[in-house]
């Protein structure tokens, strides 16, 4: 799951639920307002009193944003101080929590540092140039595609490539929809984007930097962050004869955006992505990210403040209702399982939390019965683990019987321990790259010519006769091996699904039952205990994998396989 470099925008959301006008007295003794005006995020006890809420929030000093009445969440800008004691204080509100100062001045800081796993191997020796691969269907670059032929798309795609009626949507950072792999399947005319990039923090430290567009909010066929745009190729870039495919080639791809330039992706957004996705006919939703400030969002934890708590119980309670709502709506959810190297069931002390706004993290013992890292430990998700090209699992993958459900191809840079593989981005996932980004980056030139970082750093480039260019990069994590378990589950829908009330589409737990029930078993390795020691890892990534082939901690269930998925899923169905 990418913490990438990977918005809270007062953007409308339509309504789709009844609004009360029935107003619950507030207390009478209220605190002060002041501070600067802020954002928060306001949750309905339930979404028959969103009108209610909506003037508690008046009567509390605030003014109403945006309303999303599928959940009864309520995006508001008032006071930073004083408003959420104000606003709890209705019977009306389950709770409320701190988005973001709305306007803060750039002081001397730097831009808030994510996750790296996913580069680990950026400044590794070059890759090899690949020969074009003739056989029907494949790409010139897809002989480096590993994952690709692990999931045994390149079979799969000889009976089922996907049908254009099924509409994957990638909640992430945005998809390049120009580049020339990503335009031929992108539908622009369903494409959302629910954030609003981010200059700077409270504190003055860089975000998402400058806004590149007037109003601070990108077009929904652009992305600033790489990440959502190397998750779309790897499902569905198009079999069209120039650089890579995609696990499932002729799926329909639709950006939901919920992630900021930096790779934050806070409540509101993926509360109103999902929910989209369910009121738009999405079928399924690639979901490797979680929810900002906390990696674990815990009920009560001594730790927090009270006003951490609530925010806290705010986020769990909304997101299982997006996730509930958008199942009910007929959306699969594939969620990566997470780069923390942690048993998902004993979850380690975070000292992550919480990494919004800068320099606000505290140490916290992390109780796994009232703790939960969202979405992925939320309802109705599939959780995807990764593996490299050996099926070793990858050093950085979470895992755990607990959460995980089934496994694929992410990359791992130091696998092949002993062998000339060892620490080469081969052994990471190669996939579709925003010439944008690249620049930003410096791997590309103002010209478009690989620069020497580039180079070093495997990213490639093809030109097709008529003039297009697109771009490739190599990245890790589970992140990259949950699009592979999208992709596959794309294939299952387009193989299996039925119209129904004029639309199509297949019933989440059945796509699930076929996902689980078609994937290669793998068994614990022997030892069971993995220690990552040779490669360079300390005692903390040591693992144990509990279960047997047909389940366990390191696999679930087991390779995605889309070749199985399509050829004999049927009896998984009965």
């Amino acid at each position: 799951m990418k913490r990438p470099r990977l918005l809270a925008a007062a953007m409308a959301v339509p309504l789709f639920g009844a609004i009360s006008a029935v107003a619950v007295p507030v207390a009478s003794a209220q605190p002060a307002l002041s501070g600067p005006a802020t954002e928060f995020t306001v949750l309905a006890k339930d979404t028959q009193s969103i009108g209610t809420v909506q003037q508690a929030v008046k009567a509390a000093g605030g003014t109403v944003l945006e309303t999303n009445t599928a959940v009864g969440l309520i995006k508001a800008s008032a006071p930073a101080t004083g408003f959420t004691e104000r606003v709890s204080a209705n019977r009306a509100v389950f709770g409320a929590a701190k988005a973001q100062v709305i306007g803060s001045l750039p002081k001397n800081g730097k831009k808030a540092k994510k996750d790296n796993v996913e580069k680990e191997g950026r400044g590794a020796a070059a890759s090899k140039k690949a020969a074009a691969n003739k056989a029907v269907g494949m790409d010139p670059l897809d002989d480096q595609l590993w994952g690709l032929k692990s999931v045994r798309s390149d079979l799969s795609r000889t009976k089922q490539p996907g049908s254009k009626q099924v509409k994957v949507g990638v909640i992430d950072t945005g998809i390049d929809g120009t580049h020339p792999d990503i335009a031929p399947n992108f539908d622009a005319a369903d494409s959302r984007n629910f954030v609003k990039d981010i200059p700077f923090d409270v504190n003055g430290v860089e975000v998402d930097g400058p806004c590149e567009f007037r109003g601070c909010v990108d077009p929904v066929n652009h992305d600033d962050g790489g990440h959502g745009t190397h998750v779309a190729g790897t499902i569905a870039a198009a079999a069209n004869g120039f650089g890579v495919s995609g696990v499932a080639p002729n799926v329909s791809l639709v950006n939901i955006r919920a992630g900021q330039d930096s790779g934050y992706f806070f409540l509101q957004p993926t509360v109103d992505a999902l929910t989209y996705a369910g009121d738009a006919g999405i079928d399924v939703v690639n979901m490797s990210f979680y929810t900002d400030p906390w990696l674990y969002n815990c009920t009560a934890n001594p730790a927090d403040t009270p006003a951490e708590q609530a925010e806290q119980r705010t986020i769990i309670e909304a997101t299982q209702r997006a996730l509930n709502y958008a199942h009910r709506k007929g959306v699969t959810m594939v969620v990566a399982l997470g780069n923390e190297h942690t048993d998902l069931g004993a979850p380690l002390p975070d000292t992550t939390s919480p990494d919004y706004p800068a320099n606000t993290t505290h140490p916290r013992t992390i109780d796994n019965t009232s703790c939960l890292n969202l979405p992925v430990e939320g309802n109705h998700t599939i959780g995807v683990g990764a593996f490299g090209p050996s099926q070793a699992k990858a050093d950085y993958s979470n895992y755990g019987t607990e959460q995980i459900s089934v496994s694929a191809p992410g990359g791992y840079f130091r696998d092949g321990f002993g062998t000339p593989w060892f620490r080469t981005v081969e052994n990471e996932i190669l996939s579709t790259y925003p010439k944008n980004v690249g620049v930003a980056e410096g791997n590309i030139d103002a010209a478009g010519n690989l620069t020497p970082a580039g180079v070093a750093a495997g990213v490639q480039k093809a030109t097709a006769a008529d003039g297009r260019v697109g771009y490739y990069q190599w990245l890790q994590g589970t992140s990259m091996a949950t699009p592979h378990a999208v992709g596959v589950s794309a294939l299952i829908i387009s193989q299996y699904g039925k119209k129904s009330h004029g639309e199509f589409g297949m019933d989440p737990d059945k796509v699930q039952r076929v996902l689980e029930g078609t994937a290669s078993e793998i068994a614990c390795p022997v030892p069971r205990t993995v220690d990552y020691l040779d490669e360079g890892r300390d005692a903390t990534f040591t693992a144990t994998c509990q279960g047997d082939p047909s389940f366990n901690g390191f696999y679930g269930h087991g390779a995605v396989d889309a070749y199985a998925a399509v050829t004999r899923g049927s009896q998984y169905l009965k």
